[in-house]
């Protein structure tokens, strides 16, 4: 998959959307998200979710290298991946202490559009993941992303979803939007027995400023 470009201040290609219909189950057993709509080479557009921070100025392009969530305790490192061999999105290794994940095919924190970070739920016999928690994160609740260049990319939820797998909302997730958004993936429901979890939790936030 192609890498989204610095100042295209749209969320992601083709390329990102193909990339949505592959295993977006960080953390989880393989379960093939549903495919989406305009897969077939064009981007596909969404409408945006309630934003709580409106107005916030976009930022230039940054790596994010570490991500603060106070309300559920995280503080991690935050690694990048792109796309495996067979089309689907990489994710943090299996250890203990493992990092959260930015998806390279989305813009940074802070950029135009929905930048995209998985993390796992559990690391198998290491115990718990970054984001165990994320589902009891609410709107309103701080998100600080730090970024290779120093700054702090501050964003505010404005809504939590668990969905089944099967019915994953790629539009909603990866679509197009016209200001800075950021999107929070992990695994959800009940453990099953073969490893894996049926749901995702996603946390969708929005800019609302940057600190240093």
């Amino acid at each position: 998959m192609a890498a989204h470009r610095a100042g295209q201040g749209r969320a992601v290609a083709a390329a990102a959307v193909l990339a949505a219909a592959a295993l977006l189950v960080a953390g989880c057993a393989s379960h093939p998200a549903a495919t989406p709509a305009g897969a077939g080479g064009s981007s596909v557009t969404a409408t945006a979710p309630p934003q709580t921070g409106a107005g916030a100025t976009p930022l230039a392009r940054s790596v994010p290298v570490g991500l603060t969530i106070p309300a559920i305790g995280v503080n991690a490192q935050v690694m990048s991946v792109g796309l495996n061999a067979d089309g689907t999105v990489g994710v943090p290794p299996i250890e203990a202490n493992a990092p959260a994940a930015w998806y390279d095919g989305s813009p940074t924190p802070g950029q135009t559009g929905p930048s995209v970070i998985l993390g796992h739920v559990t690391v198998g016999r290491f115990g718990d993941g970054v984001f165990l928690h994320l589902d009891r994160l609410h709107p309103g609740d701080r998100i600080e992303i730090r970024r290779r260049d120093g700054s702090t990319a501050v964003f505010a939820v404005d809504r939590v979803q668990t969905v089944d797998k099967s019915a994953f909302p790629t539009q909603a997730v990866y679509g197009n939007v016209d200001r800075p958004a950021l999107r929070l993936i992990t695994c959800g429901g009940p453990h099953e027995s073969g490893g894996g979890y049926p749901d995702n939790v996603i946390v969708y936030a929005s800019l609302t400023g940057a600190g240093s």
